[in-house]
């Protein structure tokens, strides 16, 4: 088989995964002779496409999928995607208005028929680029929060929540988008540091005036009062008065609170109780106006009597002015403020009292909190419990309605009264009217369904339980053997308003957990610690990384540095690293079956030992390796998993294994490889690819499936995941010296400048004559030596390593004076290295709760340094 000099991905990707998908590798059914493993999918939304967050957070789920499937169990990773009522309605809204359409010239039906139509065009392209990723999804099971039955589920839910008196309806502060005229949730809302305006005005009263600072010199129009803190002497005589609003002349009170603070501003606090939420709850303790003067797209109405269909911001500086020249202006300062904008839109949030659907969250939310703080649900890393516990002991209702038409319809209808029907359909509600108001002549015209739409995350708070339509079947084969799922993977961001309510839902509808663990992502940022945005322009298009690095050089380099919750620092040079990762495995199985057509079966009794020792010591090595990585994985520490495994594979087999066991070049060819040694290297090739394949599935399928014949329907896939066994300590240390031995010998010559084809010779004086002999084959081959001689007192330039010293013949080349300076140098740092380790064992707290064989570790550590300071010292005295 004539295997290509150079790894080419584009060449391998869709190949192999064409063959699995043709193969239905990845497609899952409850089999009650295998361990459930379940992944459901964060579902992007259908207006996304791929970018580095979703690369990240796509890559672990696909890791740990694949790990599961090849330790044998029923792995289902399900695939879909979100509606996502606002970012939708406007790609729609922008769509048709680039053809001439205005959304209000629409009926609903009409402007639902174009989300679908944008929806089964554009939708399904980040779950295309998923694949090109290589995530190993049952795609048969591909889900859409939009979908009938999905549809139906969140439709029962709020019925259900309804008559359990846990949805109403009433009138509260929201946040109001203005662009897309709909409220947004708390968690929709980004907080934005901006500089404004902190503009004092003066109102004018019969028995004194007062003078408030605001940034909203627009709403003064809507204020309800003026509010002094009872304690503060200033304004005593004015309690219980009026004064003027200025430019309209209404009088207001001067009413007192101990919520003014005396020391903050001019101690008067204007109170506007329908535009801001501390007013609000102000004016209903003191039974204020509530004066709404602004459209839903923030431009002053009516009640506002002057710049009447201003927009708010238009209005701030006119009423600035307008303030100055009646007298009314004290003074402007530069303020800067936090302000609120969404999310979605940009729009800066008005808070506005509006009449919406809630959901009571205090019943709901006990067993989410609950279950979260004693570890029943694992938050990885567990420093996001306290944000979480803070988040859901200070829960407030949940505002489940938003003022769109693309989402699922709340399902309530109105009679002509007014009078609300909650129900899953009009003939439901017919029926209910008839029972309930004995309204026997009325008929489906005669009620109107609410125009709003749900909360997107109204859908996707069931998502775990939907997608295996354990809503409306709650006792079906797929939610009893997959619920609940195992592992989440996502962002901190949406810890609360999606992680939580999903959680929340769990408990609710099926009295359980829908996951047992959720690791929470860092956010990708850029070289300057921006997170990374097509606003900011620093986020690289994924797609084009791959077919730059091939999609396992960039899942690696995704991962080379992303601990659980904290950010990724993505530099490209990551994926370039990861490439390369790509193409030293693609070497080292070129090497490797380049021997293929060389090989002997008997070779001499001393190289057939050499090599039986190298194979022995890297299974052992591999052994510990897979154990440590193993638990890497337990822990959730993906990275150190990933590091692990690359380092094993790129130094332990590609730069220590297999150049101790490649044939030696002689007279410029290669000598033949012995078989067995072959056959080894083969199988354990094999098992480093099963290791590698949940980071790199590309390119391991392809060498497992080039090492050996294969049958048809064969794939690494589902092979076994390398689960390690016993270890032999004793060879590591011994390797970990001849290592150790070979560096100092070809950092020697560096250093000295002495060609790397010099041979030289090597004359050790030892305790351990056996071990020494074991290894000089290596250290010969290795450190290019000539012989290795046995002696009772070193020379030339020397090592000593633990109780061993090591000499190195190198002539002319070797400096008395400065060899003698060097080893001064190491044996001050070994005292001080034995020191450190007398401190720590001196320490009975260390010693007596630290475990049995860490202490070991230690005093092992302060053998090593005596003897080497022994040998040194020795050495030196020799050297005098």
């Amino acid at each position: 088989m004539e295997i290509s000099k150079t790894y080419n991905p584009k060449e391998i990707e869709d190949k192999w995964y064409e063959y699995w998908i043709e193969n239905k590798f990845f497609s899952s059914k409850p089999n009650p002779d295998k361990e459930p493993y379940s992944i459901v999918i964060p579902p992007p939304n259908v207006t996304g496409v791929l970018h580095m967050g979703h690369m990240l957070n796509n890559t672990i789920q696909d890791v740990l999928i694949r790990k599961a499937r090849m330790e044998g169990k029923e792995a289902c990773w399900v695939p879909g995607t979100d509606h996502a009522s606002i970012a939708t309605e406007a790609k729609v809204v922008a769509m048709l208005k680039e053809k001439g359409i205005n959304k209000a010239d629409l009926t609903r039906e009409e402007f639902i028929g174009y989300c679908w139509e944008w929806t089964e065009k554009y939708g399904g392209i980040i779950l295309s680029q998923l694949r090109k990723l290589g995530a190993s999804c049952d795609w048969d099971r591909t889900r859409f929060t939009m979908e009938d039955a999905l549809y139906e589920s969140v439709i029962d839910v709020f019925v259900d929540l309804h008559n359990k008196g846990d949805i109403y309806r009433g009138y509260r502060m929201v946040n109001w988008d203005p662009q897309a005229k709909t409220t947004v949730s708390d968690e929709e809302v980004i907080t934005i540091e901006r500089p404004q305006k902190l503009v004092y005005i003066r109102y004018e009263g019969a028995d004194g005036d007062v003078v408030i600072a605001t940034t909203r010199p627009e709403t003064i129009m809507a204020d309800a009062a003026i509010c002094v803190n009872p304690e503060d002497e200033r304004y005593q005589k004015l309690i219980g008065k009026t004064v003027k609003i200025p430019l309209i002349n209404r009088e207001i009170k001067v009413i007192a609170d101990e919520y003014v603070d005396v020391e903050f501003g001019t101690g008067c606090l204007k109170v506007t109780p329908a535009h801001d939420q501390n007013d609000f709850e102000l004016g209903k303790k003191h039974d204020l106006e509530v004066i709404d003067l602004l459209t839903d797209d923030a431009k002053l109405n009516e009640k506002a009597q002057i710049l009447v269909g201003e927009d708010r911001f238009v209005a701030r500086k006119k009423i600035i002015k307008m303030l100055d020249e009646a007298g009314h202006l004290v003074k402007v300062e530069d303020y800067t403020s936090n302000v609120g904008t969404s999310e979605r839109t940009g729009a800066v949030i008005e808070p506005k009292i509006s009449l919406q659907w809630f959901l009571k969250m205090e019943r709901l939310s006990e067993p989410a909190l609950k279950n979260v703080m004693d570890d029943t649900i694992k938050l990885i890393p567990g420093k996001f419990k306290n944000t979480y516990s803070h988040w859901m002991e200070n829960v407030r209702d949940w505002c489940v309605s938003r003022q769109l038409w693309w989402g699922h319809r709340i399902p309530a209808f109105y009679m002509e009264d007014g009078t609300c029907i909650v129900a899953k359909t009009k003939t439901d509600a017919l029926r209910i009217a008839r029972d309930k108001y004995q309204l026997f002549a009325l008929s489906e015209k005669d009620l109107t369904q609410d125009e709003d739409v749900l909360d997107t995350w109204f859908s996707s708070w069931l998502w775990p339980m939907s997608v295996f339509d354990g809503i409306r079947n709650p006792e079906n084969e797929d939610i009893n053997y997959y619920y609940p799922t195992n592992d989440l993977v996502t962002a901190p961001e949406i810890l609360f308003f999606w992680v939580a309510r999903m959680i929340i839902a769990g408990y609710e509808y099926k009295g359980k957990e829908p996951f047992k663990n959720v690791y929470l992502t860092g956010i990708v940022r850029d070289k300057q610690g921006r997170k990374m945005s097509k606003s900011l322009g620093n986020s690289p298009d994924p797609i084009e990384l791959m077919e730059k690095y091939g999609a396992d050089g960039v899942r690696t380099g995704m991962l080379f540095s992303s601990p659980a919750g904290n950010d990724l620092p993505f530099d490209e040079k990551l994926c370039e690293q990861g490439r390369n990762f790509s193409n030293k495995m693609w070497n080292a199985f070129r090497l490797v079956k380049g021997w293929e057509g060389n090989l002997e079966i008997e070779v001499s009794k001393s190289r057939k030992k050499v090599n039986e020792l190298v194979i022995k010591w890297f299974r052992q090595r591999m052994n510990v390796t897979i154990s440590e990585i193993n638990e890497h994985y337990a822990n959730y520490r993906m990275s150190d998993a990933l590091l692990s495994t690359y380092n094993l594979i790129w130094n332990n087999f590609c730069s220590q294994y297999l150049e101790m066991v490649k044939p030696a070049y002689i007279d410029g060819e290669s000598q033949p490889m012995e078989k067995k040694t072959y056959d080894a290297t083969i199988d354990i090739l094999e098992e480093l690819m099963r290791l590698v394949h949940p980071w790199t599935p590309f390119i391991s399928e392809e060498i497992w499936q080039s090492l050996k014949e294969r049958n048809a329907k064969e794939t690494i896939c589902l092979s076994e995941f390398p689960t390690g066994s016993g270890t032999e300590t004793l060879i590591l240390k011994k390797f970990d010296e001849l290592f150790e031995i070979v560096s100092w010998i070809r950092s020697t010559r560096q250093s000295k400048q002495i060609s790397p084809k010099e041979s030289l010779s090597l004359n050790v004086k030892t305790t351990d004559k056996e071990k020494v002999e074991s290894l000089s084959d290596l250290i010969m081959k290795m450190g290019n030596i000539s012989e290795v001689s046995f002696v009772d007192e070193v020379k030339g330039l020397t090592m000593v390593l633990k109780a061993d010293e090591y000499g190195l013949d190198l002539g002319d080349n070797l400096d008395e004076e400065a060899e003698k300076e060097n080893m001064l140098k190491e044996l001050e740092y070994a005292r001080g290295f034995k020191t450190s380790v007398e401190k720590k064992l001196s320490n009975e707290r260390f010693v007596n709760n630290a475990k049995a064989d860490v202490v070991q570790r230690e005093r092992d550590k302060l053998a090593d340094a005596e003897s080497k300071i022994k040998a040194l010292e020795e050495a030196l005295a020799k050297m005098a």
